[in-house]
């Protein structure tokens, strides 16, 4: 086994690489190679050796990942049961606005057909210790598509240059294009961000990285005195913040949330009225909103105004607090198991 020595001289030579507009990597892990954690030796020998964790150091790596969302998230990484407003960085919320303002339909058409792929993703993922959210990062460089080619010759879902396939053994030439491999690009994608984390420690600083190359980021460091993308962004090229904002929206949409704006959201909003005349029921089983509606004879945008996120926190949460109108809170009292065997007859079926 190679010792640390080579390890280090390996990262800062592999790190010539370069993305769709992206470039090439300048490394700095040469003058913080003191820092080194255990976590990080963890993740240069797999870079290294281009090879998958054992199980004993696979935990370690994943409860290293996790942490590395402290700036977008106020509890580190994302938790499905708590509405997105309270956990979010305020920062990051006000940041992505626009940007959904203009691309939200695009998000919300694509997350119905993205499952498959992100099925991929998140699986091969887990192999390598890295937080599932970081799927979306395909999601902005390709739209996961793996016939996307960039002008500069970047190819596949992540957006391989054909020098940075070959670091991590993809083949690359007129017969065979290993970037558009799902599996194969996504295990070379996989490694780099791992590397890309061992030096940062922020998966929004590595973002950035991702797009524009590890010495702009360093370069944004030093000259804002801080690791905080917050602090620093504006010291990066504007494509590469644009990035981040894009995951962050991404993020949001795909996370199953309502994006709307301060008008769309007063009028969505149950009167005191309607608040008033309408019961809740904690409920649990595999409801789903479509059938739950057509059932109660209910417009869906009406069932979906006393009900928002209906079919995902059921989904997440294993229950949910139903609210119906009156009448229509006793025909579903009245016809709740014959709808629960419609709505399971149709997830057999479909």
């Amino acid at each position: 086994m190679r010792g640390i020595a080579t390890i280090i001289l390996f990262f800062i030579t592999s790190n010539a690489m370069a993305f769709s507009t992206k470039m090439p990597f300048e490394n700095s892990f040469a003058d913080t190679a003191i820092k080194f954690s255990f976590e990080d030796s963890l993740i240069h020998a797999l870079y290294e050796k281009n090879s998958l964790p054992k199980s004993d150091d696979l935990t370690a790596i994943n409860n290293y990942t996790k942490q590395g969302f402290k700036d977008l998230f106020t509890q580190f990484n994302y938790n499905t049961l708590i509405p997105y407003s309270n956990q979010v960085n305020p920062h990051a919320e006000m940041y992505m606005q626009g940007y959904l303002q203009q691309h939200s339909k695009y998000l919300y058409q694509l997350r119905s057909t993205a499952i498959p792929y992100f099925n991929i993703i998140e699986n091969i993922f887990k192999e390598y210790g890295l937080p599932p959210e970081m799927k979306y990062l395909a999601v902005i460089e390709s739209g996961l598509k793996t016939n996307a080619t960039s002008w500069v010759g970047a190819a596949g879902p992540w957006q391989f240059m054909p020098e940075t396939a070959n670091e991590f053994g993809l083949v690359v030439n007129k017969y065979q294009d290993d970037r558009r491999d799902y599996f194969k690009s996504t295990r070379a994608a996989a490694l780099l961000l791992l590397n890309l984390y061992a030096q940062y420690h922020d998966w929004l600083l590595v973002i950035a990285a991702y797009n524009g190359g590890s010495g702009r980021v360093d370069k944004a460091i030093a000259k804002s005195n801080s690791k905080s993308f917050w602090d620093l962004q504006y010291y990066l090229p504007e494509e590469s913040r644009n990035h981040v904002k894009k995951f962050i929206a991404t993020h949001f949409v795909m996370e199953g949330q309502s994006f709307n704006s301060k008008a769309e959201e007063s009028k969505n909003k149950l009167t005191d009225s309607e608040i008033e005349n309408s019961i809740v029921e904690l409920i649990t089983g595999k409801f789903i909103a479509s059938i739950l509606s057509q059932r109660l004879a209910m417009d869906t945008k009406t069932f979906d105004r006393y009900n928002p996120n209906f079919d995902q926190t059921l989904s997440n949460a294993g229950q949910y607090a139903l609210r119906l109108p009156v009448g229509k809170m006793e025909l579903f009292k009245s016809t709740k198991y014959e709808i629960l065997n419609a709505c399971v007859q149709f997830l057999m079926e479909n």
